[in-house]
């Protein structure tokens, strides 16, 4: 592959392997979305295949050179943790945060010291280092698991928060137990290395910070869409460069400026608007730490490497347990935040070698190898374990963890899907049907369809109410049968245009009532004093009018015939007429 890679020139280089890395990583997640695999896993197995230690499908060279895109995705993770210190919510649970994140990483830390020192008769010094860098949490992979399930509630909120602290605990820790280590070492390493790593966090902090106040003022409502992207990504490339050139992670600068620009400007929209554009950052960042892990290392790791693992898993664990408890958190915070601060990447391999100048190189070479090997394990079992606490503590949901697209669906399954909803929609209409219909061949159904008879009966009574209105319909002022030829022509036409309205019996017979109902409510209104005989005449001849203009309106066979035979009136209007004369057959009643 190296002779392939050399026939390119730079740019060629670069670009074919950000190919590489991006579609890798799309297809390991692939399988690991089939195995209900987190996808942080899936790009660290992506990086491993990739790397050379499986297929070397990239050259070392270039992916060196790609440093620079862990910076910049910490950047993002780090500004996206931001949002959640919000002054409201750490007025609220700030104190017990501090107390939850102190314990859990200084648990971890003290547990790790003792079982070294005690079990394995390595010096304190070598101890003290390894449990430091044991307090570390990788909030990277939490939060992508976070997001890739949508997961919310109370223990959200905690865990973010949680995951940003522990590196300024971790930090600290590790400064003093530095400062004591160097001590120790008679003068191998100055006061000021160990000091300026603390001064220069603290100057990243205050930098975050105006930041912060700058953005706020800089976004007005009057800003569009892409010039608020790219002010927020120059702010976060330039905080990003200036870490890097005092050797600092730019975690703690970018989720100060990410806090202060939430709590000055109440703005979630951008924060929504960068998690649009960072997936394929995050692809490469996990994806490039993949491949930068070397699995050769777990031959030399011996049984301090596996002590390492499972010591520091149960540190953070009973740490978390134990101060929830205190805390007064419910049980599913108490049980399972422990599992969700399982990974660790990052900042503990920057830790590593950093505590490597501080030991004997043989004792340094060990502190590295043991840090980079378990890496390895945390990253790929840390990820499921965040999902199965958010899981079981039901953060995410079934819907969510369905809608996650961990799977994709049949087309039968789907086809099979929808025909059950249509088939309960439809399940009103089937329990309608009787017992008698129902013991009848689908032969005699269409054949009494076609004759206009339903098979529950009701067109029965729909005829009996046509006829009534026929009827009333046919009666004069004085209650007596008034013969018409309108009248008549009005029954006949009922009865030859009886298939028509079979298909819409039912409507129509739930429809005229009700507008009968409600005219006749309307008639019964109250007649003003001193007008009550003038107004009866009236609505006398109101009523005579109507009743001719609706006798008129109706086509007998003759007219139809005249007209040219067969065409029918729209539905609409059939009721219509209906309306007309069944409201003048209530009228000539009441007169």
């Amino acid at each position: 592959m190296e002779r392939i890679w050399g026939q390119f020139n730079d740019n060629t280089a670069v670009l074919l392997t950000l190919f590489v890395i991006l579609m890798s990583g799309f297809l390991i997640t692939r399988l690991t979305n089939v195995l209900r695999m987190p996808r942080v896993s899936g790009y660290i197995i992506a990086g491993i295949v990739i790397g050379p230690c499986v297929l070397h499908l990239v050259p070392g060279g270039i992916v060196d050179r790609m440093g620079f895109v862990s910076d910049i995705a910490l950047a993002f993770i780090a500004f996206g943790v931001g949002k959640f210190f919000k002054k409201d919510a750490l007025r609220r649970t700030g104190r017990e945060i501090v107390w939850i994140t102190v314990s859990e990483a200084l648990a971890a830390g003290a547990l790790v010291t003792l079982v070294l020192h005690f079990l394995f008769g390595l010096s304190w010094d070598f101890s003290l280092i390894l449990g430091a860098i044991a307090t570390a949490t990788a909030p990277a992979s939490t939060m992508m698991t976070i997001g890739q399930y949508k997961a919310r509630g109370e223990m959200v909120r905690m865990l973010l928060q949680i995951v940003a602290l522990d590196d300024v605990v971790c930090l600290l820790t590790f400064s003093v137990v530095s400062a004591w280590v160097s001590g120790r070492a008679d003068g191998a390493l100055s006061v000021a290395s160990v000091v300026l790593p603390i001064v220069w966090n603290l100057a990243a902090i205050a930098m975050g910070a105006g930041c912060g106040v700058i953005l706020s003022r800089l976004l007005t409502p009057q800003r569009s869409r892409d010039n608020r992207l790219i002010l927020v990504i120059a702010m976060l490339c330039g905080l990003s460069g200036l870490c890097a050139a005092v050797d600092i992670s730019p975690l703690l600068s970018c989720m100060v400026f990410g806090a202060v620009y939430i709590n000055l400007t109440k703005d979630k929209k951008l924060y929504r608007q960068i998690s649009h554009f960072t997936p394929p950052v995050m692809s490469i960042f996990f994806i490039v730490s993949g491949m930068n892990l070397d699995l050769t290392s777990f031959r030399a790791v011996g049984a301090i490497g596996v002590a390492y693992f499972f010591v520091r898993i149960a540190g953070k664990y009973l740490g978390t347990f134990v101060s929830c408890r205190l805390a007064g958190k419910s049980p599913e915070i108490c049980r399972y935040m422990g599992l969700a601060l399982v990974p660790q990447a990052g900042v503990a391999i920057g830790l590593a070698f950093l505590g490597r100048r501080l030991l004997p190189p043989e004792a340094g070479e060990l502190v590295l190898t043991v840090i980079l090997s378990s890496s390895v394990l945390y990253e790929l079992v840390g990820p499921v374990c965040a999902k199965k606490a958010l899981i079981w503590s039901g953060a995410i949901s079934k819907e969510r963890l369905e809608a996650a697209g961990e799977a994709v669906p049949d087309k039968n399954v789907v086809r099979g899907h929808f025909s059950a909803r249509m088939g309960a929609k439809r399940a009103g209409a089937d329990v309608s049907v009787t017992a008698e219909s129902t013991g009848k061949t689908a032969g005699q159904r269409r054949r009494k369809k076609k004759a206009g008879t339903a098979p529950d009966g009701k067109q029965k009574k729909t005829e009996e109410t046509f006829s009534k209105e026929g009827k009333k319909g046919r009666t004069d002022s004085g209650g007596k049968p008034k013969k018409t030829e309108a009248g008549a022509g009005t029954s006949r036409k009922k009865k030859e245009t009886g298939e028509t309205q079979a298909g819409n019996q039912k409507r129509t017979a739930e429809e005229a009532p009700v507008s009968g109902k409600k005219k006749k409510e309307k008639k019964q209104e109250p007649v003003p004093a001193g007008g009550g005989k003038k107004k009866q005449r009236e609505n006398e001849k109101t009523g005579k009018a109507r009743e001719s203009v609706a006798a008129d309106g109706i086509k007998t066979p003759e007219k139809e015939a005249s007209d040219g035979g067969s065409r029918k009136r729209p539905r609409h209007k059939n009721r219509r007429k209906k309306a007309k004369t069944e409201e003048s057959a209530e009228r000539m009643e009441k007169i």
